[in-house]
């Protein structure tokens, strides 16, 4: 059955390798079985034979391309996967009086063929229907034999056992993929939901920050509404007063969002180091021999955020090394990965890292990158002097 595939950005690696070799060895292990029947052909003396023959075998080969390759490509549209069954056993149906014929009595040519058609089925459709297919297979494949001269018994062994040993195999290889596709799947499920707590987190944290000083504000302002015509001066503190909780409200409120935006370095180059990892990047960090000030912390944690994003977006990197150090009153980070042919655009939906060199220029640090041998390389400097 053909699975959708997540899109899952920068996790494609490691699953684009097992995408590549189950394609290929799906493929190798079908092309095997082409070979077989096309063997036929060329113990078939009359030429128009061979001329059907090759036609039918053409065709099925064709739609049986297409059908590999659906089956480990992401998510083909429904309408798509049924034009595929219903062109499946259109060409299975078309082969039999175009390759039936083929060298009669001398080699079970259809027979083969049949034994390509069950090992097929698992690439289109679910694994219980091999066993019908098989069986609706072995009967044209005996009616073939009864028909054209070859043993009946050679061509029930060859669409029977050797179709099924072959859905088997490729059967196997199918579920492995869709394994992993569900694994990708539940890890990019994973971190939406890390990201959907933190946001709950966080409007928790607001809710239960401003939701008091909301309500009292309130009930100061109507109270000096309705004090106005009265006492004038009692409204007036009143007044005062709901401008005092505002003011301190938004003292707060900012003092919450900052303590946000204040990453922690270290929780950073460890999460990062995590999401690297678990897309097939070998990823070394290096930390600080000891701790940096915040702001230079800040400073660098954006720019790590960025490299770490760019390595997972714009490269098929094998290995990531990041390193941070203290040099007097420098912090420098450097961030270097391979799997680079030409050096990315910066997203249209982020800073970017030229966005990043004009922060740190505005903090009085650097950022550089290079790009050598398929190698690139951040590589960021920030003050740490008071």
């Amino acid at each position: 059955m053909v699975v959708a595939e997540p899109t899952v950005s920068g996790g494609g690696r490691t699953l684009f390798r097992a995408r590549a070799a189950t394609l290929v060895s799906l493929a190798s292990g079908m092309a095997g079985t082409l070979v077989l029947p096309a063997v036929g052909l060329a113990r078939e003396p009359d030429a128009w034979r061979v001329a059907s023959g090759a036609v039918g075998i053409a065709a099925f080969a064709l739609v049986l391309a297409v059908a590999l390759y659906a089956a480990v490509t992401p998510g083909p549209a429904g309408g798509l996967r049924r034009r595929l069954r219903y062109a499946y056993a259109g060409v299975t149906v078309l082969s039999v009086p175009l390759v039936a014929p083929v060298a009669g009595d001398a080699w079970p040519t259809w027979a083969w063929l049949g034994a390509a058609v069950v090992g097929g089925v698992p690439l289109l459709a679910p694994f219980r229907l091999v066993v019908p297919v098989a069986l609706v297979a072995v009967a044209v494949s005996v009616a073939v034999a009864g028909a054209t001269g070859p043993s009946v018994g050679r061509s029930l062994l060859v669409t029977g056992v050797l179709g099924l040993g072959i859905a088997a195999v490729n059967g196997f290889q199918v579920w492995f993929w869709r394994l992993l596709v569900q694994a990708e799947q539940g890890r990019a499920a994973q971190a939406r939901l890390v990201a959907a707590q933190e946001r709950l987190r966080f409007a928790a944290d607001v809710h239960d920050l401003l939701g008091h000083h909301l309500t009292v504000i309130a009930l100061k302002a109507e109270l000096a509404a309705r004090l106005a015509p009265d006492d004038p001066e009692r409204a007036g503190r009143e007044a005062a007063e709901a401008q005092r909780l505002a003011a301190t409200a938004l003292t707060e409120l900012r003092r919450t969002v900052h303590g946000y935006r204040r990453v922690d370095l270290a929780e950073q180059l460890t999460a990062v180091g995590e999401v690297l990892r678990s897309s097939g990047v070998r990823c070394t960090v290096v930390p600080p021999a000891g701790e940096l000030p915040p702001e230079a912390a800040t400073q660098l944690a954006a720019v790590l955020r960025e490299a770490g994003t760019n390595v997972l977006r714009h490269s098929r990197a094998g290995w990531c090394r990041i390193e941070i150090s203290q040099e007097e009153d420098v912090a420098r980070m450097t961030v270097t990965n391979d799997g680079v042919t030409v050096p990315a655009a910066p997203d249209r939906h982020s800073h970017g890292l030229r966005g990043l060199a004009d922060r740190l220029a505005v903090a009085g640090g650097q950022l550089h990158t290079r790009c050598a041998d398929g190698v690139f390389t951040v590589e960021a400097t920030v003050p740490t002097a008071a």
